[in-house]
């Protein structure tokens, strides 16, 4: 009697044991990675801007400048504090840690080394006169 196996036998039963498990466990894998992508936020403004530059709301400020229109955040990128718009030198500061952006969301100095999140805006004529998509 011989009771040896084919080690050619025994490779092809590892790989279609290794396929087969596969084919068993990508998708669960799958479903459990899936994410579900977050809808849009849009957020009606009912007010102009202030002297046709800018207007400061709880969650992002709305900058006007050479016909172009857009919304930055208010929550700073180191800690999440909320920021406070100097309007005399026309940037964002943070008033934990002293993070200053400029209108454009980009970091001037401080702790944080990320850019704020810019948002679109569309201009209407009549109220509400923007509409932010966050």
């Amino acid at each position: 009697m011989n009771n040896k196996i084919n080690p050619k036998h025994a490779f092809s039963r590892r790989l279609l044991l290794s396929f087969g498990s596969f084919l068993l466990i990508y998708p669960l894998i799958r479903f459990i990675s899936h994410r579900v992508p977050r809808k849009p936020v849009i957020i009606k403004v009912t007010e102009p801007l202030k002297q046709d530059k800018f207007l400061v709301k709880d969650d992002f400020c709305i900058f006007s400048e050479n016909e172009q229109i857009w919304a930055v955040s208010r929550k700073c990128t180191h800690l999440g504090c909320r920021l406070n718009y100097k309007e005399e030198e026309g940037i964002l500061e943070c008033p934990c840690h002293q993070s200053r952006f400029a209108n454009t969301g980009l970091v001037i100095n401080g702790p944080s080394k990320t850019e704020l999140k810019t948002y679109k805006v569309e201009k209407n004529t009549d109220p509400p006169f923007f509409i932010v998509s966050t």
